[in-house]
């Protein structure tokens, strides 16, 4: 059974990985703001996992003709801040601002996954959730804070830091599961995975 990872994240596939799986890659091009609009009243939990599963759904219906019987994992990662979701800052200004509102204080890393198994093309059966971590976050000096944004790491990621890059050095620490903060549980994935029929031990490669 193929594993299909609905993500362009170099970080889940390297935690996907480094825990002996090898998923083939197809990246998933969804609308995140305006269906993210679409459900205003949604929790945050739930949000994100809405997102996770759009980008599940968009890419087993594209394999379905050519992996008609995979599993496609879709993730999707979001910092909540004071109440607020906050995703890829996108350019550096508000990635600075960012890292000013988070500085020593303590957010949450909140991630959506789905899990889609496919039978003879079509979408057989479903299961999603949500994990959230606690980060703790240090307060960079300036000069710290030029230099981090200068590598554009954090414009691109999800609450605009890491823990397995240059930002790790600037989280004090964490309070729950570390892959989810990466991008995908592995403790969540492992039970979705059962939910819909497979032990992840059949998905372990065989080198």
């Amino acid at each position: 059974m193929r594993l299909v990872l609905a993500s362009a994240s170099p970080a889940r596939l390297g935690v996907l990985r480094a825990a002996g799986l090898d998923p083939l890659v197809e990246v998933a091009d969804v609308d995140e703001p305006a269906l993210l609009a679409a459900s205003p009243d949604a929790g945050h939990g739930a949000k994100v996992t809405a997102l996770a599963g759009a980008k599940a759904t968009t890419v087993a219906r594209r394999i379905a003709d050519t992996h008609p019987d995979a599993l496609v994992v879709g993730c999707d990662s979001m910092l909540l801040l004071e109440g607020e979701l906050q995703g890829k800052p996108g350019d550096p200004d508000t990635a600075r601002r960012r890292w000013r509102a988070m500085a020593g204080r303590t957010g949450e890393l909140v991630t959506g996954h789905a899990v889609l198994r496919l039978h003879d093309g079509s979408i057989n059966q479903v299961a999603e959730g949500h994990a959230v971590t606690a980060v703790r976050f240090a307060r960079p000096s300036d000069a710290e804070l030029e230099a981090y944004l200068a590598t554009d790491e954090p414009l691109a990621v999800a609450g605009a830091f890491t823990l397995d890059g240059f930002g790790g050095w600037f989280v004090e620490g964490i309070d729950g599961d570390p892959s989810n903060v990466i991008g995908i549980s592995l403790p969540l994935l492992r039970r979705l995975l059962s939910a819909v029929g497979v032990s992840v031990t059949e998905l372990w490669r065989r080198d």
